[in-house]
């Protein structure tokens, strides 16, 4: 097989495969790149093949619905009030911006091509950082980050502080109130709710299977293989049609990686932005500030300790309800 990972090979070969080229059975690869570029899967996405049919979106919500919070209502009154309620529960439709109930949605951008004016559509999702703050960051320990570079956010634990929306240079995770472990031990005081976002397919990768996205998409518009790989493949594409690469060092490297005709700077402009709609402006890397670092190093034993404690809660609570 070769280098990248094309559709077939991940199909034909299954995760054992991708896994080890990931973990650098290509000689002389090990030598070339870092620790994470060989471990971590990364997806090219060539927004010049994409025509904006929206079958991403369908494919990510029937593989996922399963995932998707189901809410208790009334919603425990919050102390202090002012804290927000955060329901899409009556809302599982919107799709034109990330919810609790939409991972991935399209962007338009109407730009200027060779004098032409183009719509250019954008999938849009979960970064999946190389160093995420979104993990490093949670005081909870609910945030994890796989070794092949995916990271999630384990509903079990998660009290949906948003820390994670907060630390996110994209505000990529969304809140659903009303489900979750706050319910069980601080309802009126703690979370809020749970953080969703993207996953990719974590579940299918670890079965041999494509995220549903790549696998639903009529234009081969993603490619998905080792991180080093996506790069090399990515910097090929931008030379192919004169391009330009958002994610390569975005936020210090993100395994979600970009190839567009026009600079993202043009698309960030042309793009709707706001809450759930996340910018394609630039993106300094926030686990590089010394600051942010030592909160990372303060929180990391807290969180190890909050969500062993957690676990342990969800096994002794599903424990009784099955006596």
């Amino acid at each position: 097989m070769g280098q990248d990972i094309s559709r077939r090979a991940f199909l034909k070969g299954g995760f054992a495969a991708a896994a080890g080229v990931a973990a650098g059975s290509i000689p002389g690869a090990a030598a070339a790149v870092g620790p994470e570029e060989q471990t971590q899967l990364a997806t090219l996405l060539d927004i010049s093949k994409c025509i904006g049919c929206g079958a991403c979106v369908e494919a990510c919500t029937e593989t996922n619905a399963r995932k998707y919070p189901n809410p208790k209502k009334p919603f425990p009154k919050m102390v202090p009030a002012r804290a927000r309620v955060s329901d899409w529960s009556d809302k599982q439709d919107v799709t034109e911006r990330l919810t609790p109930y939409n991972w991935l949605y399209i962007q338009h951008a109407s730009v200027d091509i060779n004098g032409e004016e183009t719509e250019l559509t954008i999938p849009r999702r979960c970064m999946h950082c190389v160093n995420p703050p979104c993990v490093k960051l949670c005081p909870w320990g609910a945030a994890k980050q796989l070794e092949n570079g995916i990271s999630r956010i384990d509903p079990e634990i998660c009290l949906g502080g948003s820390k994670c929306n907060a630390v996110c240079p994209w505000d990529i995770p969304q809140r659903q109130t009303g489900v979750g472990l706050y319910l069980d031990i601080l309802p009126n005081f703690a979370g809020n709710g749970v953080m969703f976002k993207c996953d990719r397919c974590y579940d299918q990768i670890e079965a041999g299977q494509l995220p549903a996205c790549i696998e639903a998409c009529p234009e081969d518009v993603q490619t998905i293989g080792p991180r080093a790989d996506i790069i090399k493949q990515a910097h090929k594409l931008a030379r192919e049609i004169n391009g330009y690469i958002y994610g390569e060092t975005e936020n210090g490297g993100t395994n979600t990686v970009y190839v567009s005709p026009v600079p993202f700077e043009e698309l960030d402009v042309a793009i709707e932005k706001g809450k759930g709609k996340p910018h394609l402006a630039a993106a300094s890397d926030r686990m590089a500030d010394a600051n942010t670092l030592a909160a990372a190093m303060v929180i990391a034993p807290l969180a190890g300790i909050a969500a062993a404690a957690r676990k342990i809660y969800n096994y002794t609570r599903k424990s009784k309800e099955r006596a």
